[in-house]
């Protein structure tokens, strides 16, 4: 975790907010057996997030000198100066400056216009006196424990993306069912997709992408105040998604228990023992998690 907070003996980040609330914060990030990781947990201040940069599959150009490491190091470093740049600024506006400050980052040599131009998630998260805001860009989803009760931020645009090309890949003449073909027809329709109005949001080289993500205000006080929250990149909230593991309000008792490196350990396992047939593209994701605890000393 980047920024300037104490860190305590067992990885923990603990910041307080006047005299009534202490924020605490616990991350765990691990890349993909044998690969760089291409997520990447942060906090600056009262800002915490996570993103998760957009794997470029073998043999695919980007039009960028850069990789997908390079840019979420970037953006979450841009992040933060903006945030503390304007911190009466809302987390769009500081995306959409983030984002444009990392344009430059990339210099001449870079195709910004690619399709395939480097892209991340965006789950961001930044506690006020007695508020919390949050943002959601693509699927790197936001669990929040109000009061006991569990709710779930989550953009299922990609996901939406995906079971449409899922169909028109179904209806290709038998002739291209060769795997490696449907696979390049289908990262080439989803490429068109990324960033456009019927398809699905992004951060990527469009500063105007950060418009159109998911925000939300969440209170600290009264019933129905935020008492923990999740951030996750979808190599995370795949215990839930797709392997079952756990329900949301599981995956908050876990991650606040046993603390988040134990939801990626359990992810590992369900990975290894995926038969083949289950599997997504990729074996294993890169997965990281951030858990923010709001106690109260009143």
């Amino acid at each position: 975790m980047a920024g300037p907070e104490a860190r305590h003996p067992a990885g923990h980040t603990v910041r307080t907010v006047g005299a009534a609330w202490t924020m605490r914060v616990r991350s765990a990030s691990s890349p993909a057996p044998g690969r760089e990781n291409e997520d990447m947990v942060f906090r600056f201040g009262p800002l915490v997030g996570v993103l998760d940069g957009a794997t470029v599959p073998d043999g695919f150009d980007t039009g960028c000198v850069h990789g997908p490491a390079w840019f979420v190091r970037h953006l979450a470093a841009r992040i933060g100066l903006a945030v503390a740049a304007r911190p009466t600024s809302t987390l769009v506006g500081s995306l959409a400056a983030a984002l444009l400050a990392v344009r430059a980052d990339h210099g001449a040599a870079c195709d910004l216009d690619h399709p395939g131009t480097p892209s991340s998630t965006v789950c961001l998260l930044r506690e006020g006196e007695d508020e919390v805001d949050y943002l959601v860009l693509c699927d790197s989803p936001l669990v929040l424990d109000r009061g006991g009760r569990i709710q779930v931020v989550s953009d299922d645009r990609l996901d939406t993306a995906l079971a449409d090309l899922r169909q028109i890949m179904a209806t290709l003449p038998a002739g291209e069912a060769d795997r490696a073909t449907r696979f390049r027809q289908a990262v080439g329709v989803q490429r068109e997709r990324m960033n456009r109005t019927h398809g699905y949001w992004v951060a990527a080289a469009d500063p105007d992408a950060a418009y159109h993500a998911l925000t939300g205000t969440v209170p600290l006080r009264g019933p129905d105040a935020l008492r923990r929250a999740a951030l996750l990149s979808d190599g995370a909230s795949c215990a839930v998604e797709q392997f079952g593991l756990l329900d949301w309000a599981g995956l908050l008792d876990l991650v606040t228990t046993e603390g988040p490196g134990a939801l990626i350990d359990r992810v590992r396992t369900a990975e290894r023992e995926l038969p083949d047939r289950l599997r997504r593209h990729k074996r294993a994701d890169d997965a990281s998690v951030v858990l923010c605890e709001f106690l109260s000393h009143d």
